[in-house]
């Protein structure tokens, strides 16, 4: 490649969960496509221990994959059905939502990042993408109506469409000159693998407490994840502490009903709001973390990614139907009306939700645990709010 300049309709920096999926997508309609990467998933290894990050994929994302021929690839690794969900504070204010309620076998499956991570890379390598890889993005440019792309090792490829989807810390996003708005919460986030003495389950869980949210998510086996939100001086005393040592403090501070647990890794992330002023420039769009980020409360994140990536692929393939240059900054401008309002509020939604549940002050939780009665006993607005969530 060195020396000569590629073309492609789309280029797409990340090749991650979001990345991936759309680089397969927007191959299986016709258009060249591809996709740079700084490093190649690892291969799947059937003995290994989970990965310690675990991604809730709903209803709506699992149909997406299986359109995009990755599904079965997921289920030939692993992945766990969750058919129900269960939130409280105090024990008498419990909501909980099934999947027998909506008619569906099950709310969404847990999936491993990195075994979802691979099974797409593999349905790539099935389909015409090219993926180059390691790569990493040194510079970005406008030029005859698309961009040229210049990678660290020299190369350079021309796309009419450049695609960020390269994470929170987008390079494609700061290089495009978009800004964000945001903040950092004032609590960190710890995931903690762990092996249970029973079968993990079908039911997620998660516990409000004054120092923050306590979650309970099954896996394959006797596997779970644990998810332990804290303030960051208290994550950060925890991260420090022998696997003994935290699974003391689990026993101490989880509910009684995870039951014995026995802690195998951990690691820990600070919890950032971002969202980006635009998805679109002309021929450059953002898509999942690249445009937003969100408080992952509800597992919410890679499932905002895969609806970007529905409505990305959908208006662009409509405006080529059109004879339109799709490429242009009047279509894409389309996709980003139909997505930012939409992660906005999902955005909002849960921050809402998170600062509602992590004030202190006595009426605030009066409110609260009487609105999730509420929400238990109204049927009709508990299934729309979860039909919302599952993207149905």
């Amino acid at each position: 490649m060195t020396g000569t300049t590629q073309k492609w309709d789309v280029v797409i920096v990340g090749g991650g969960m979001v990345g991936a999926a759309l680089a397969s997508g927007l191959a299986a309609q016709g258009f060249s496509v591809a996709v740079l990467e700084q490093q190649e998933p690892a291969e799947f290894v059937a003995a290994s221990r989970p990965d310690v990050r675990i991604s809730a994929i709903g209803a709506s994302s699992v149909a997406l994959l299986r359109q995009l021929e990755v599904w079965p690839l997921v289920q030939a690794m692993r992945c766990t059905p969750y058919r129900r969900l269960e939130t409280w504070e105090w024990h008498t204010a419990r909501v909980g939502f099934d999947a027998q309620s909506l008619g569906l076998p099950e709310l969404g499956y847990m999936v491993e990042n990195s075994v979802l991570q691979r099974a797409l890379w593999q349905r790539l390598q099935q389909q015409e993408v090219a993926l180059i890889s390691p790569a990493r993005l040194k510079a970005l440019q406008p030029i005859n109506g698309g961009w040229q792309l210049t990678l660290e090792q020299g190369d350079t490829l021309s796309a009419r469409l450049v695609i960020g989807a390269d994470g929170a810390n987008s390079q494609v996003r700061q290089l495009a000159g978009i800004g964000i708005r945001g903040w950092n919460y004032a609590q960190s986030c710890m995931l903690i693998s762990v092996q249970c003495e029973q079968d993990a389950g079908d039911c997620t869980w998660q516990q409000f407490t004054p120092e923050g949210p306590r979650a309970f998510l099954p896996l394959f086996d006797r596997w779970a994840s644990l998810v332990w939100y804290d303030s960051p001086a208290r994550i950060r005393q925890l991260q420090a502490m022998s696997m003994a040592q935290l699974g003391q403090e689990i026993s101490s501070h989880f509910p009684a009903r995870l039951g014995k647990v026995t802690p195998v890794t951990a690691g820990s992330f600070p919890l950032v709001r971002r969202h980006a002023t635009r998805y679109v420039l002309p021929g450059l769009a953002l898509v999942g973390d690249a445009a937003h980020t969100i408080n992952p409360l509800a597992g919410q994140g890679v499932n905002l990614g895969y609806r970007d990536v529905d409505a990305l692929i959908d208006t662009l393939v409509s405006s080529r139907e059109r004879a339109e240059d799709w490429a242009s900054a009047g279509v894409l401008q389309r996709y980003q009306r139909r997505r930012q309002k939409d992660n906005l509020l999902m955005q909002s939604g849960m921050d809402l939700f998170y600062f509602a549940f992590s004030t202190p002050a006595a009426p605030l939780k009066m409110v609260r645990n009487l609105g999730l009665i509420v929400a238990e006993r109204s049927g009709v607005l508990k299934r729309q709010a979860l039909k919302y969530a599952l993207g149905l």
